[in-house]
Protein backbone atom coordinates (compact mmCIF):
# COMPACT_ATOMS: atom_id res chain seq x y z
CA UNK A 1 0.00 0.00 0.00
CA UNK A 2 1.19 3.49 -1.32
CA UNK A 3 2.69 5.62 2.43
CA UNK A 4 0.65 8.45 1.60
CA UNK A 5 -2.42 5.88 1.56
CA UNK A 6 -1.28 4.75 4.23
CA UNK A 7 -1.12 7.82 6.67
CA UNK A 8 -4.34 8.86 5.20
CA UNK A 9 -6.26 5.64 6.78
CA UNK A 10 -4.50 6.20 10.00
CA UNK A 11 -5.47 9.63 9.69
CA UNK A 12 -8.94 9.08 9.09
CA UNK A 13 -9.41 6.36 11.85
CA UNK A 14 -7.84 8.74 14.93
CA UNK A 15 -10.63 11.71 13.52
CA UNK A 16 -13.02 9.06 13.47
CA UNK A 17 -12.38 8.08 17.17
CA UNK A 18 -11.40 11.74 18.39
CA UNK A 19 -14.52 13.33 17.00
CA UNK A 20 -17.07 10.96 18.05
CA UNK A 21 -16.19 10.75 21.48
CA UNK A 22 -16.13 14.28 22.02
CA UNK A 23 -19.29 14.56 20.48
CA UNK A 24 -21.87 13.32 23.15
CA UNK A 25 -24.61 13.92 20.64
CA UNK A 26 -22.91 10.47 19.22
CA UNK A 27 -23.66 8.75 21.61
CA UNK A 28 -25.94 10.31 24.50
CA UNK A 29 -29.18 10.26 23.29
CA UNK A 30 -29.07 6.46 22.57
CA UNK A 31 -27.69 6.14 26.31
CA UNK A 32 -30.52 8.14 28.00
CA UNK A 33 -33.07 6.75 25.72
CA UNK A 34 -32.35 3.40 26.17
CA UNK A 35 -32.57 3.51 30.04
CA UNK A 36 -35.99 5.51 29.79
CA UNK A 37 -37.49 3.35 27.20
CA UNK A 38 -36.16 -0.07 28.42
CA UNK A 39 -34.21 -1.43 25.03
CA UNK A 40 -32.64 -4.14 25.46
CA UNK A 41 -28.82 -4.30 24.45
CA UNK A 42 -29.89 -5.81 20.78
CA UNK A 43 -32.38 -3.38 20.51
CA UNK A 44 -29.87 -0.41 21.43
CA UNK A 45 -27.34 -1.66 19.22
CA UNK A 46 -29.14 -1.96 15.97
CA UNK A 47 -30.79 1.23 16.53
CA UNK A 48 -27.01 2.89 17.90
CA UNK A 49 -25.84 1.09 14.16
CA UNK A 50 -28.66 2.46 11.88
CA UNK A 51 -28.74 5.82 12.98
CA UNK A 52 -24.64 5.66 12.93
CA UNK A 53 -24.24 4.73 8.89
CA UNK A 54 -27.16 7.47 8.46
CA UNK A 55 -25.24 9.58 10.07
CA UNK A 56 -21.45 8.90 8.20
CA UNK A 57 -23.50 8.24 5.01
CA UNK A 58 -25.49 11.28 4.57
CA UNK A 59 -22.00 12.97 4.47
CA UNK A 60 -20.16 10.58 2.23
CA UNK A 61 -23.39 11.63 -0.17
CA UNK A 62 -22.68 14.77 0.02
CA UNK A 63 -19.09 14.62 -0.61
CA UNK A 64 -19.60 12.07 -3.39
CA UNK A 65 -22.56 14.49 -5.29
CA UNK A 66 -20.48 18.22 -4.53
CA UNK A 67 -17.25 16.77 -5.73
CA UNK A 68 -18.77 15.24 -9.00
CA UNK A 69 -20.49 18.38 -9.70
CA UNK A 70 -17.60 20.31 -9.16
CA UNK A 71 -18.64 21.86 -5.87
CA UNK A 72 -15.32 23.53 -3.96
CA UNK A 73 -14.50 22.27 -0.63
CA UNK A 74 -15.69 25.57 0.72
CA UNK A 75 -19.37 25.23 -0.30
CA UNK A 76 -19.12 21.33 0.78
CA UNK A 77 -18.03 22.59 4.22
CA UNK A 78 -20.87 25.09 4.27
CA UNK A 79 -23.67 22.89 3.25
CA UNK A 80 -22.41 21.14 6.48
CA UNK A 81 -22.30 23.81 9.03
CA UNK A 82 -25.71 24.60 8.31
CA UNK A 83 -26.69 20.91 8.07
CA UNK A 84 -24.56 20.65 11.84
CA UNK A 85 -27.17 24.23 13.08
CA UNK A 86 -30.39 22.51 11.99
CA UNK A 87 -29.47 18.89 13.69
CA UNK A 88 -29.22 20.97 16.53
CA UNK A 89 -31.69 22.80 16.80
CA UNK A 90 -33.66 19.63 16.25
CA UNK A 91 -32.31 17.93 19.31
CA UNK A 92 -32.97 20.45 21.02
CA UNK A 93 -36.70 20.93 20.36
CA UNK A 94 -36.63 16.83 20.24
CA UNK A 95 -35.25 16.89 23.77
CA UNK A 96 -37.58 19.63 24.86
CA UNK A 97 -40.91 18.32 24.12
CA UNK A 98 -39.76 14.91 24.95
CA UNK A 99 -38.59 16.42 27.98
CA UNK A 100 -42.34 17.82 28.94
CA UNK A 101 -44.42 14.59 27.44
CA UNK A 102 -41.80 13.08 30.11
CA UNK A 103 -43.67 15.15 33.12
CA UNK A 104 -46.65 14.72 32.09
CA UNK A 105 -46.61 11.22 31.86
CA UNK A 106 -44.92 11.57 35.39
CA UNK A 107 -47.61 13.42 36.56
CA UNK A 108 -50.23 10.79 35.53
CA UNK A 109 -48.08 8.01 37.29
CA UNK A 110 -49.14 7.11 40.71
CA UNK A 111 -45.88 6.01 43.01
CA UNK A 112 -46.31 2.60 42.29
CA UNK A 113 -45.13 3.21 38.74
CA UNK A 114 -48.59 2.77 36.82
CA UNK A 115 -50.79 4.96 35.54
CA UNK A 116 -54.01 5.83 37.50
CA UNK A 117 -55.04 8.11 34.12
CA UNK A 118 -57.71 6.75 31.85
CA UNK A 119 -57.24 9.25 28.88
CA UNK A 120 -55.17 7.66 25.78
CA UNK A 121 -52.54 9.96 25.89
CA UNK A 122 -50.11 7.75 27.70
CA UNK A 123 -50.59 4.82 25.04
CA UNK A 124 -50.43 6.76 21.63
CA UNK A 125 -48.05 9.66 22.22
CA UNK A 126 -44.61 7.75 21.47
CA UNK A 127 -46.13 5.16 18.38
CA UNK A 128 -48.33 5.09 16.11
CA UNK A 129 -50.48 2.04 14.04
CA UNK A 130 -50.33 0.85 10.73
CA UNK A 131 -53.43 1.79 9.26
CA UNK A 132 -53.14 -1.39 7.21
CA UNK A 133 -52.27 -3.92 9.80
CA UNK A 134 -52.37 -2.54 13.28
CA UNK A 135 -48.98 -3.22 13.93
CA UNK A 136 -47.14 -0.51 16.29
CA UNK A 137 -44.83 1.38 15.14
CA UNK A 138 -42.16 2.79 18.06
CA UNK A 139 -41.32 6.59 16.65
CA UNK A 140 -38.42 7.36 19.01
CA UNK A 141 -36.08 5.52 16.70
CA UNK A 142 -37.76 6.52 13.64
CA UNK A 143 -37.15 10.59 15.00
CA UNK A 144 -33.49 9.17 16.46
CA UNK A 145 -32.87 8.29 12.89
CA UNK A 146 -33.96 10.84 10.92
CA UNK A 147 -31.85 13.64 12.98
CA UNK A 148 -28.64 11.43 12.68
CA UNK A 149 -29.35 11.01 8.80
CA UNK A 150 -30.10 15.02 8.59
CA UNK A 151 -26.89 15.31 10.94
CA UNK A 152 -23.38 16.09 9.69
CA UNK A 153 -19.92 14.52 9.91
CA UNK A 154 -17.85 17.65 9.36
CA UNK A 155 -14.14 16.33 9.37
CA UNK A 156 -15.54 13.32 6.74
CA UNK A 157 -15.85 15.65 3.98
CA UNK A 158 -12.26 17.16 3.32
CA UNK A 159 -11.42 13.67 4.23
CA UNK A 160 -13.12 12.26 1.43
CA UNK A 161 -12.44 14.93 -1.14
CA UNK A 162 -8.86 14.78 -1.10
CA UNK A 163 -7.77 11.17 -1.96
CA UNK A 164 -10.41 11.60 -4.61
CA UNK A 165 -8.78 14.46 -5.89
CA UNK A 166 -5.33 13.19 -5.49
CA UNK A 167 -5.47 9.39 -5.14
CA UNK A 168 -8.80 8.59 -7.04
CA UNK A 169 -11.89 7.41 -5.99
CA UNK A 170 -10.88 4.27 -4.86
CA UNK A 171 -8.78 6.01 -2.16
CA UNK A 172 -11.48 8.45 -1.08
CA UNK A 173 -13.95 5.32 -0.74
CA UNK A 174 -11.03 3.51 1.68
CA UNK A 175 -10.44 6.87 3.48
CA UNK A 176 -14.26 7.06 4.29
CA UNK A 177 -14.85 3.25 4.95
CA UNK A 178 -11.62 3.84 7.66
CA UNK A 179 -13.43 6.58 9.21
CA UNK A 180 -16.69 5.27 9.06
CA UNK A 181 -15.90 2.09 10.78
CA UNK A 182 -14.07 4.02 13.63
CA UNK A 183 -17.04 6.68 14.30
CA UNK A 184 -19.44 3.32 14.80
CA UNK A 185 -17.15 1.20 17.18
CA UNK A 186 -16.61 4.20 19.04
CA UNK A 187 -20.35 5.09 19.08
CA UNK A 188 -21.52 1.52 20.44
CA UNK A 189 -18.80 1.27 22.65
CA UNK A 190 -19.24 4.12 24.66
CA UNK A 191 -23.44 2.96 24.20
CA UNK A 192 -23.46 -0.44 25.22
CA UNK A 193 -21.03 0.22 28.39
CA UNK A 194 -22.82 2.54 29.31
CA UNK A 195 -26.03 1.12 28.83
CA UNK A 196 -24.70 -2.20 30.56
CA UNK A 197 -23.08 -0.10 33.14
CA UNK A 198 -26.35 1.91 34.02
CA UNK A 199 -28.45 -1.44 34.35
CA UNK A 200 -26.52 -1.80 37.16
CA UNK A 201 -27.48 1.34 38.93
CA UNK A 202 -30.51 2.30 41.13
CA UNK A 203 -32.35 4.37 39.97
CA UNK A 204 -35.90 3.36 40.74
CA UNK A 205 -36.51 6.79 43.33
CA UNK A 206 -36.50 8.22 39.82
CA UNK A 207 -38.41 6.06 37.23
CA UNK A 208 -41.23 8.38 36.99
CA UNK A 209 -38.79 10.77 35.51
CA UNK A 210 -36.94 8.78 33.52
CA UNK A 211 -38.34 10.22 29.88
CA UNK A 212 -38.23 13.89 31.28
CA UNK A 213 -34.14 13.31 32.35
CA UNK A 214 -33.51 11.66 28.83
CA UNK A 215 -35.21 14.62 27.03
CA UNK A 216 -33.68 17.08 28.88
CA UNK A 217 -30.43 15.48 28.35
CA UNK A 218 -30.78 15.11 24.56
CA UNK A 219 -32.34 19.42 24.57
CA UNK A 220 -28.96 19.91 26.79
CA UNK A 221 -26.68 17.87 24.21
CA UNK A 222 -28.14 19.91 21.45
CA UNK A 223 -27.50 23.45 23.16
CA UNK A 224 -23.97 22.48 23.82
CA UNK A 225 -23.40 21.74 20.02
CA UNK A 226 -24.52 25.10 19.00
CA UNK A 227 -22.44 26.76 22.17
CA UNK A 228 -19.32 25.01 21.81
CA UNK A 229 -19.55 23.46 18.39
CA UNK A 230 -18.75 20.58 19.57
Amino acid sequence: MHVDLTLLLLNAAAVGFIHTLVGPDHYLPFIVLAKARRWSLLKTTWITLACGLAHVGSSIVIGLVGYAFGASLKHLNFIEAVRGEVAAWILIVFGLVYAVWGLRRARRLGPDGHTHSHGGYLHSADHIHDPSTGETIQLTPWILFIIFAFGPCEPLIPLFIYPAATSGWAAAFAVAAVFSVATLVVMLSVVLASSFGLERVPLRAWGRYSHALAGASIALTGGAIRAFGL
